[in-house]
């Protein structure tokens, strides 16, 4: 389950924030398998979508990170979850996407596949109320 703003997200939902104010980010992981899982890192990468097939993951000028965007997981047990929390930051307003990436470091054991097909998650970043 991946929450932005304390909403949960799948491919239907966009989530609205406020540039300026940070987001809180959530990325909860259920190990299903008969065997533990890791150690292996998540990365968060925010990308825009020009709806062209191009996409821009240049955007550190546009998004920031509340401490790092990669998180490093020693290892989930069977029918156990983790959790990890962190937060972004909108420079710009604009609509955005996280693709979230895994970088395995025990090659013995695979992630569960449906890690991979975590849903697409879409934030607009609107400019503050005053």
């Amino acid at each position: 389950d991946i929450l932005v703003d304390g909403k949960l997200c799948d491919c239907d939902i966009v989530v609205n924030c406020k540039v300026g104010d940070p987001v809180p980010l959530e990325v909860k992981l259920t190990n299903w398998s008969k065997h533990s899982v890791g150690p292996f890192a998540l990365t968060v990468m925010p990308y825009q979508d020009y709806q062209n097939g191009v996409h821009n993951y240049e955007l550190q000028d546009a998004i920031t990170f509340v401490g790092s965007n990669t998180f490093y997981i020693d290892s989930v047990k069977p029918t156990k979850d983790t959790v990890y929390f962190g937060a972004l930051l909108f420079l710009y307003t604009g609509d955005f996407y996280l693709n979230i990436k895994f970088h395995e470091d025990n090659c013995s054991r695979e992630l569960p596949l449906s890690w991979f097909c975590l849903p697409s998650v879409h934030i607009r970043a609107t400019e503050p109320t005053v």
